[in-house]
Order: structure tokens, then sequence, then C-alpha cells
């Protein structure tokens, strides 16, 4: 078994501003893991609030023992070998996981949705995400979902600007809306103000009102609120899934927080036992990770899987879209083609 690796720089189209940060483009790693003639395929976005980088993601890697590895995998056993190796660092966990379940679908001429029971007939609805602009950037955004054929906006909220922002968008469209706080709202009393004035624009969901320490003010919205409330920020890995119960009405799933697929689909599971919904979503991400969340989206209620029509220089080709939904093919694996 041999395993390889790149970093690189993915690009954004525009720059990505939320409550309290603001990029123009995101580092990544890219992984091979080859065996028996089959390559799978990996990915770690490591935006930089998470506080992963190249340089930790290459030092983790070096400790990987590739021949601790063997087919069958025992997923379990790898997680927990690789939170042995060092804690934290999900993004890279994701990378390695991801390369390991696109390999075994290779080995077993699988594509991935299948190895989760996945129906491409329940595939849900994906959000284009707008982050935080001035009106006529908002304008170009929404433009450019309505001429990918998306079907709904999730739209970044969190600062003083927030309803100006949905007004710009109401302006031009009258699609449906998701909006993440990002933790930016202060004042709960407020905050659910601002929830009822949303539903009124046609707002389905909210995730991560208010900071995620702020267990008591969170709880408080998702009580009150007209329309769901999300976890994001205060969800990472499994053990927080039963925590979000009675504080939220839901989960968002991010495979680069919860350190990959299998975490991931254990994470739902969960969810469902504790009557959850669950949004999966992602980071800037190329069409490997893309495809990796694709893949267990019909597992869950709610999409935010747009990496790849937010960048510039994604290495690979788009995963088919139509409709407002990704299509899944019966191609091993994750399946990620080359461009």
């Amino acid at each position: 078994m041999r395993l390889s690796y790149k970093p690189y720089q993915l690009e954004l189209k525009y720059p990505f501003t939320i409550a309290k940060f603001s990029r123009t483009s995101t580092p990544l790693m890219l992984l091979e893991i080859e065996h028996e003639g089959k390559v799978g395929l990996g990915e770690a976005s490591m935006v930089p609030y998470m506080g992963e980088s190249i340089e930790t993601a290459i030092k983790f890697l070096k400790k990987i023992d590739l021949n601790w590895f063997s087919f069958p995998l025992d997923l379990d056993e790898v997680i927990a070998y690789l939170d042995d190796i060092e804690p934290g660092l999900p993004a890279i966990k994701a990378a390695v996981d991801i390369a390991l379940h696109d390999l075994t679908g290779k080995l077993l001429e699988k594509p991935c949705y299948e190895l989760f029971g996945s129906s491409p007939d329940l595939m849900p609805l994906t959000t284009f995400t707008v982050g935080i602009d001035e009106p006529e950037i908002i304008i170009k955004k929404v433009n450019d979902a309505l001429a990918d054929g998306f079907k709904l906006l999730k739209i970044k909220l969190g600062r003083e600007s927030d309803k100006l922002l949905i007004e710009t968008i109401r302006s031009v469209t009258d699609m449906p809306l998701y909006v993440d706080a990002n933790q930016g709202w202060a004042d709960k009393k407020q905050g659910l103000e601002m929830a009822f004035w949303l539903q009124e624009q046609g707002v389905l969901l909210i995730e991560q009102p208010m900071p995620k320490e702020d267990i008591d003010g969170n709880a408080w919205i998702t009580e009150n609120s007209p329309i769901p409330i999300i976890g994001d920020e205060a969800i990472q890995r499994l053990d927080d899934v039963q925590k979000a119960k009675g504080i939220y009405h839901g989960i968002n799933i991010k495979l680069m927080k919860s350190a990959g697929m299998h975490e991931a689909f254990k994470m739902i599971k969960a969810a469902r036992e504790n009557n959850l919904k669950i949004l999966i979503g992602c980071m800037s991400e190329t069409s490997i990770a893309t495809l990796a969340g694709v893949a267990l989206a019909p597992l869950c209620d709610y999409a935010d899987l747009d990496g790849p029509f937010l960048t510039l220089n994604n290495p690979f080709k788009t995963p088919e879209f139509k409709q407002g939904k990704y299509i899944l093919n019966k191609q091993a694996g994750l399946g990620v083609n080359f461009i």
C-alpha cells in the first residue's frame, strides 16, 4: 500500500466572508492511497479558523504506518488508530478516511453511496452559499446560483447588515433560503426577533445563531423559534450529537470536522436516534470531498455541498448536477473524474 500527498491552494470565486472571518483561498491536502492497482482519493480542506495547516497535515501523515491497514477495513479501528496518533486534526483524518472509502468502493466495484445504503432517489436539494458582501456583489452571486441551476440559497449573516443582505436578495429572487449566523448574534431576544422576521422572508432554517458556548441562549431561541435551529460550530464529532438534543432542532455534519465519512455516518444514525434533523455541509472543497458528502446526503434532511461551484481552480470535473440536486451514478468509489 502506498500513500502520497500534495498541498493545493483552492482559490475562491469571490472573497468568502462570514460573521467573524474573511478569506480568498483555502489550503488543501490532496491524498492518494494505492492498493492492488486501485487508487483512492482523499482531501483535507483546512480553513484557517479550524487550526489545521499544510504543516500540521504533513507532520501527521508522516506518522501513519501503512502496514497497519488491511482489507477489509475495520473503520472503527482505523479512526481509533488515527486518533491515537494525535488528538484533533479532523480535516487531515478526513482525507485519509475519504481516500480509504474511495479505495474500498473501487476494490469492491461499488459506488461509495451503496456502502452506506444511500438511495439516489432521496437526494435532497443542496444550497448555494452567499457570503457577506456589498449589495452589487450579492446580486452577482445570486445570479451565479440561478445560472448553475440551484433552487436554494444559504445566506451568511451575523453582522449589522443582516436585514439589508436579505432584502437585497429578495430584490432579485424569491428562492427559499437557509441562513447561517456563524455565532454572530449576541442577544437572544434580538435573535428570536430575527428568526420571526426571517421566517416572513422565506427562510427555512437558521444555523448557529449564538456563540456555541452560550448553551442557554441557543436553547432558548430553539424553544421559541418558528423555524428549525441547527447547531453548526457546536457540532464537531460523534460525542457532540447527544449534547445537541434539547439545545438545537438539528445538527450540521461536516466531514472536515467529523474526521471523515465513517464517523459522519455514525453521527447521522445518532441524530436519528435523538430525533434531530440533519444538514450535511462542507468547507471550501474540490469534487473529492464534495462527492464524499454527496454519498451521505440522501440519508440527511438538508444539504449544503456547493464547494465546486464557489471555486476557480477545482482540478476535477464538477459532479453532475441538475435542478438543484447532485446526480449519483454507478461509478465505483466516489465517482471523481479528472479534467
